[in-house]
């Protein structure tokens, strides 16, 4: 399969091109930056793309690769209901077209999800505090959104109360930005990669629930089981766990 990489100068996209030019089954066809044209894509004959740019600059990526036939598998954050809504009418017309959006490829992150989601299930409480490098562009994290949405739907499935907060006065963001049910808390400084924390209390205990990222290279299993499996699955996707079955 050829795979080029969008955001190539970049941490992630640095580490997708390695991951991919030591994989024997793939082969690298392009490694694009801001400053490249996408026309590239279609003279290399590219067939799958990883996009790890930027919230303002990944949809114009993804218009032009489904709109050319080429499946995507993006990394990049930022992605609300208005733009999900556009990539499903994009892949509508497109129907060959796979396209996973994944806010985390860690294995062991998307583990903690999972873990979280069934948790969420038997403690009235829960919030999240999520650390990453100064450099990171958005907060929250795509990965605290999402666990919020799991936990947030598992709250729901399960008719659980709203959770106890007696707070009646505080200064602004001081209990976290809501998502769903879940207050989620940002931390941001150099010395971090991706950290996340999950918080579940009840009468009597707590659990935690923790995932850190070390190294970039942690994220490129999971990329790559994004772009090994992104053809098998025509339309929208939204979180790798939806593919951990291709594991290898």
């Amino acid at each position: 399969m050829k795979v080029a990489v969008l955001g190539a100068k970049g941490r992630m996209g640095t580490e997708a091109v390695a991951a991919i030019n030591a994989a024997t089954d793939l082969t690298l066809s392009a490694a694009l930056d801001i400053e490249d044209a996408l026309d590239k894509l279609i003279q290399t004959g590219t067939e799958i793309i990883v996009d790890f740019t930027t919230p303002d600059s990944v949809m114009k990526n993804l218009e032009f690769a489904i709109n050319n036939g080429i499946h995507v598998v993006v990394g990049t954050t930022g992605f609300d209901d208005k733009k999900i809504e556009h990539l499903k009418t994009l892949l509508s017309k497109q129907p060959k077209v796979g396209a996973l959006i994944a806010p985390n490829f860690g294995l062991g992150a998307v583990l903690m999800m999972q873990f979280s989601q069934t948790a969420a299930k038997y403690f009235e409480s829960a919030e999240i505090i999520e650390m990453h490098h100064a450099n990171k562009i958005d907060a929250p994290s795509g990965t605290a959104v999402r666990t919020a949405e799991m936990i947030t739907a598992a709250r729901k499935e399960s008719n659980k109360a709203n959770m106890p907060d007696a707070t009646i006065s505080s200064l602004p963001g001081a209990r976290g930005a809501k998502v769903g049910d879940v207050p989620v808390h940002s931390i941001r400084g150099h010395g971090y990669v991706a950290h996340q924390e999950v918080v579940f209390s009840d009468a009597g205990e707590t659990l935690t629930i923790r995932h850190d990222s070390i190294n970039r290279s942690g994220f490129m299993p999971g990329v790559l089981i994004g772009i090994r499996n992104v053809v098998k699955f025509p339309g929208l996707t939204i979180g790798l766990e939806n593919y951990m079955g291709g594991i290898k």
